[in-house]
């Protein structure tokens, strides 16, 4: 018979098994807030939503490109005049006119454009219409000029700092460093559309992160592995040493404690614990996709996405907003390759989460968007590009107003009245705009939608760029 070596470990190995590191405690809870909701301060400023069962389900997927994505060579002109001048100003950057996917939108501005050879899927969604883009997008405070940049006069805290700038994009209050994310602003203001309390309408596959960290509330971080909760280690597992572990910690979580902060912290556990294993048992209960995702982090990543929208019923959500990140784009060196693989494992990924989607039935309920810190600078450093500002981003749902680009694409030549050195453009549309069209989309549950105060609350600036009115969308990229 064979001996199980587990009842050797020592007395200090079980023991310490039992603390932080064995316990995964950093993960299992990330905070009082990680599993729990909203308070009755941000419930006061809810829209009225219909009964539950009335709601039509809605997903916002935040898709990030951490680094600073290079995407005027993922959106490329390519009419010869324009792409005369993108190569010129893009020098040993550009990409080759002959390489380009080409794409025709349905509104003209007189140019050609195509997209990285690399991103056939995004072009077939594109062309099908079921993506879209927005052109020069970047954290403003109010319209700028470059007599406002040359006087600095309310400019965006921490140009061109990696930091600063991605936490620009998830607060979209770039004037002032907040650690309140609108997408934790706009889940507070709209946590009466769940009817379950226990699980976050916020999930991020990617740890804790601005963007979704509210006033009141964090997001529910998961994994891409298993089913996606950070279960305590060997919680489920059957054998003798992880059997006594469970029991003895089991035990310790019962006691009633005289201790108001022992009490407090065990019931933070056995509710954190309890809520890691409904998560667990909704996402074991999601049949196998038929679709195949690859086996990279963000394919997984976007394939444990999928599998907590197939669970939305189980787990009692009618909106729920996810994060992914993605690393690896701040290429001051070999840009043409690096952002190359990155833009084909990006596409691989995309088509198989719209694949799975389709299967799902949620194609129309879902709408996946892009984000990055920043642009990169039209010129190159040599072997790579810098930190710019404005940049281009992708939308994908069945409710997008697909196979067009929104926006203003900029014209790509130096000393251009939006340039403020070396290719850096200002951006001519705001985040605010942007994420102001996501979340009245996301809102808008059949009767009503974001007033235009909840919106001003959720994103403080757009007044700066659009004045909401009932029916209207900033820049219409959304059905």
């Amino acid at each position: 018979m064979g001996h199980d070596n587990s009842v050797s470990k020592s007395r200090r190995q079980f023991l310490g098994s039992l603390g932080c590191a064995g316990l995964g405690v950093t993960s299992l809870l990330s905070g009082i807030t990680n599993l729990g909701l909203m308070n009755a301060a941000a419930a006061a400023n809810m829209p009225t939503f219909a009964a539950s069962n009335t709601i039509p389900y809605k997903a916002l997927v935040c898709f990030s490109f951490s680094g600073g994505n290079d995407s005027f060579n993922m959106l490329v002109p390519r009419g010869s005049s324009e792409y005369n001048e993108y190569a010129s100003v893009r020098s040993n950057q550009a990409l080759p006119q002959s390489s380009l996917l080409p794409i025709t939108p349905i509104t003209s501005d007189g140019k050609q454009y195509g997209l990285h050879p690399f991103l056939n899927n995004v072009k077939n969604l594109f062309d099908t219409g079921n993506a879209a883009f927005v052109a020069n997008v970047g954290a403003l405070v109010h319209p700028t000029t470059l007599s406002d940049v040359y006087n600095m006069i309310d400019l965006p805290l921490g140009l061109g700092s990696h930091s600063d700038q991605f936490t620009h994009w998830q607060t979209s209050y770039p004037q002032e460093r907040v650690n309140v994310g609108w997408g934790g602003r706009l889940a507070e203001m709209l946590s009466s559309a769940n009817t379950s309390a226990n699980i976050s309408m916020n999930i991020s596959l990617s740890g804790t992160n601005v963007f979704q960290n509210g006033n009141t509330s964090t997001a529910y971080a998961i994994q891409p592995e298993g089913n996606g909760s950070v279960l305590i280690n060997g919680y489920n597992q059957n054998d003798f040493f992880n059997v006594v572990k469970r029991q003895t910690l089991d035990n310790l979580l019962d006691i009633n404690y005289q201790n108001i902060l022992k009490q407090g912290y065990a019931d933070i556990v056995t509710d954190s614990k309890a809520h890691a294993l409904e998560f667990n048992s909704a996402i074991a209960s999601v049949g196998a996709f038929g679709t195949s995702f690859g086996a990279d982090n963000i394919s997984q990543s976007l394939q444990m996405v999928a599998k907590t929208i197939a669970a939305q019923s189980t787990l009692g959500m009618d909106r729920q907003v996810f994060y992914v990140n993605m690393e690896g784009f701040d290429n001051h060196d070999e840009v043409l390759v690096n952002h190359g693989a990155l833009m084909q494992q990006f596409d691989t990924a995309i088509a198989s989460f719209w694949s799975a989607l389709g299967e799902l039935g949620l194609q129309q309920q879902v709408t996946l968007f892009t984000t990055s810190e920043f642009g990169r600078t039209l010129t190159s450093n040599g072997n790579g590009t810098d930190h710019g500002w404005g940049g281009n981003c992708l939308v994908l749902g069945g409710a997008v107003q697909g196979q067009d680009i929104y926006g203003q694409y900029p014209d790509l030549y130096l000393n251009s009245p939006i340039d403020t050195g070396d290719g850096v453009l200002i951006p001519s549309t705001s985040c605010d705009e942007y994420f102001a069209e996501l979340a009245l989309w996301f809102a808008e549950n059949g009767t009503s939608t974001l007033s235009a105060t909840q919106l001003t609350d959720i994103l403080p600036n757009i007044g700066n760029f659009w004045s909401p009115s009932p029916g209207a969308m900033p820049l219409g990229f959304m059905a």
